[in-house]
């Protein structure tokens, strides 16, 4: 067994050199033994099953166990060697010796040290602790069932390099624990959500992903040719449309987890291909949302981030547990701008206080637009602890009710945290006429994006509900305490 860096010389030079060293290793094992890419291999635990059936049986005990998983580390000590072995539910260390009794014996040592860091093997053996208390299985067999041709990186520098990072997660998840934790939890929170939803009889469904019509959201899709149908179809860009088409259909419960894609901007909180989980309750509204997405994020806490207190990725600690904050958007931009006559304000008018707020806003939007712009740039980057922003303007989403009392705003919440919506949630527009009049308005005179499918089967009654989306990868980065989106996509899109 050899060790090896990657930080000599240029990285081709050292790559070549290093791939040539085992190329000629594995022409070697292939002469002495056959081919070493096996099909399969004999294991009865996996790492970290054996240090639990260790605890259970007891160290006066005698516990054999099939192993297997990659080679990270080694310690080579002559006649012997301690190695890391890695699978997906941890390390463990393995001691081989050429002991003919004890050990693999002589010949399959000298194999056994043209293996390589990062080379996949099978051992068969017997736990027991060293001297030094650490948990080992004293190997009796090892067998190469995958060499690996490339070095990974070198174990002391990890892998630092963020766009090789991105672009190569595999090398990532080996070599940097917290990326493989952090990932780890986010298996553990898609988990979570389904359970909690399971348990209140909601039902998961899926729904198309190719789209005749772009619904939804207010998003730019990205588009496609279904040849055998000589049409343009898009990938979709929200779960909305199709989920309450479940309503109609008598299903009363539902949610989907699912990738949408949108034809927007890269950064730190956006990919254009995202997780998004969408549920509709009938006999809900908003408000029932808003205990359902709280009582959620308390059993995610619970049960996995053991906590509900958090740090983000610059420090800053939130605190997710206790009441949460409610405040409406109207009040928020009052707040934010001190004016308290903005909304008597003519669009010039609100136009010149941006600037005087250092907020650079195209002229060319409505009047509604530019005083969302003071609410995205001056207000939603500050709400770091929870709060739901509440009572919107109608022309922010046609697909809300009209509050009754104050018909120029819809019954909705954002749930802001870490600076970030994390949901929105409505009280879901069922009145096929003014679901079409609301529209007709967003459409303009494009009135081929109107899903005339929907309206359609709004028209045989949709029982008044309740309806929410969650961002599962912002959801993730504040959970996880990531620095942005990136590094809670597994492969997030790149340049």
């Amino acid at each position: 067994m050899t060790t090896e860096s990657s930080h000599t010389k240029t990285p081709t030079e050292t790559e070549a050199q290093l791939m040539a060293v085992r190329r000629a290793k594995l022409e070697e094992i292939k002469a002495k033994v056959g081919d070493p890419f096996q099909a399969n291999v004999n294991v009865s635990h996996t790492l970290q099953q054996a240090k639990e059936a260790f605890e259970s049986a007891g160290q006066d005990q005698t516990l054999k166990v099939a192993v297997a998983g990659r080679i990270i580390a080694f310690r080579l000590m002559g006649k012997a060697t301690f190695l890391q072995l890695l699978d997906q539910s941890g390390t463990l260390q393995i001691y081989v010796s050429n002991n003919e009794d004890t050990g693999i014996g002589s010949n399959a040592y000298e194999l056994f040290k043209t293996y390589d860091i990062g080379d996949f093997i099978g051992v068969e053996g017997e736990l027991f602790l060293t001297k030094t208390n650490a948990l080992t299985v004293r190997a009796q067999k090892v067998t190469l069932v995958s060499k690996a041709l490339r070095a990974l990186p070198d174990k002391y520098h990890g892998l630092q390099n963020q766009d090789t990072i991105y672009r190569q997660r595999y090398l990532d998840l080996i070599v940097n624990q917290e990326s493989r934790e952090r990932f780890f939890k986010r298996f553990a929170i898609l988990k979570g959500i389904r359970e909690f939803l399971w348990e209140r009889d909601f039902i998961e469904v899926e729904t198309p992903m190719l789209q005749s019509v772009a619904g939804g959201a207010a998003a730019r899709p990205f588009t496609t040719h279904f040849n055998a149908l000589d049409r343009d179809f898009y990938l979709r860009i929200s779960l909305e449309l199709y989920l309450k088409r479940m309503l109609v259909g008598g299903y009363d419960r539902v949610f989907e987890i699912g990738r949408v894609f949108r034809n927007e901007g890269l950064s730190v909180r956006h990919n254009p291909e995202f997780t998004l989980l969408e549920l509709y309750q009938a006999y809900s509204d908003y408000r029932g949302m808003m205990r359902l997405v709280y009582d959620l994020v308390q059993y995610l806490c619970t049960k996995v981030i053991k906590t509900t207190t958090l740090k983000n990725g610059a420090g800053y600690t939130l605190e997710l547990g206790g009441q949460w904050k409610e405040i409406t958007y109207d009040q928020c931009i009052l707040e934010a701008t001190k004016d308290a006559d903005w909304f008597t304000h003519s669009k010039e008018e609100k136009l010149e206080a941006c600037q005087r707020l250092g907020i650079e806003v195209n002229p060319d939007l409505e009047d509604f637009e530019v005083t969302n712009n003071v609410f995205e740039k001056c207000v939603a980057p500050k709400l770091m602890q929870p709060t739901f922003v509440t009572q919107l303007p109608k022309e922010l989403c046609p697909l809300a009710k009209l509050n009754p009392k104050d018909l120029r705003y819809i019954d909705v919440f954002e749930l802001y945290i870490n600076g970030q919506e994390i949901a929105p949630a409505y009280s879901e527009q069922n009145d096929p006429d003014v679901q079409r009049k609301m529209f007709e308005w967003q459409a303009g005179e494009e009135t081929q994006k109107i899903d005339e499918e929907f309206l359609e089967a709004l028209e045989y009654g949709m029982p008044p509900a309740g309806g929410m989306g969650i961002g599962i990868d912002r959801l993730c980065i504040l959970l996880t305490g990531a620095d942005n989106i990136r590094d809670t996509l597994l492969y997030p899109t790149l340049k």
